[in-house]
């Protein structure tokens, strides 16, 4: 060894300064496929958990809307006829509803209420004025988490 490669000659094993102080020492195969195997199983772990955490959040919705049908009323109005499936129809929801034109821009939207019921599954029909000729209704989503805007009015 010799000062270039950071030693002095003088028989020691670890040097104090130049590219053997600086660069450690190949680490052994094996070293290296342990830390492959145990990086390898913590990234299994997390993606299992992740997986579990959405199928969980996603997998089944509090309430979900699907349009069962529409027709075109006239070039500025579209009734669409959506179905609701809510797991507590206890629990009010409301649901968006949109028109959309031949290019797919979205030019009407209606938010409606569904009032609390016995019923799993509800059926509305509701009508959505746009701003050009609709050619088709759809349920964009639907929520539990009702604004305060749409509550249902209180009787006297």
């Amino acid at each position: 060894m010799n000062s270039s490669d950071g030693g002095t000659g003088a028989g020691e094993n670890t040097p104090r300064s130049g590219p053997r102080a600086t660069y450690p020492t190949q680490q052994s195969p094996t070293s290296r496929r342990r830390w492959f195997i145990a990086l390898s199983a913590l990234v299994v772990v997390v993606g299992l958990a992740l997986a579990a955490l959405g199928y969980s959040k996603f997998a089944n919705p509090e309430v979900s809307g699907e349009a069962s049908g529409y027709q075109i009323l006239n070039p500025s109005t579209v009734a669409v006829q959506i179905t609701i499936t809510r797991r507590d129809p206890g629990q009010p929801a409301a649901c968006v509803v949109r028109g959309r034109s031949a290019d797919g821009d979205e030019t009407g939207r209606r938010e409606i209420l569904i009032p609390p019921g016995t019923q799993t599954q509800v059926g509305v029909h509701t009508e959505v004025s746009t701003s050009k000729p609709p050619v088709i209704g759809e349920v964009f989503g639907c929520t539990t988490d009702v604004p305060a805007y749409l509550t249902a009015p209180s009787e006297p």
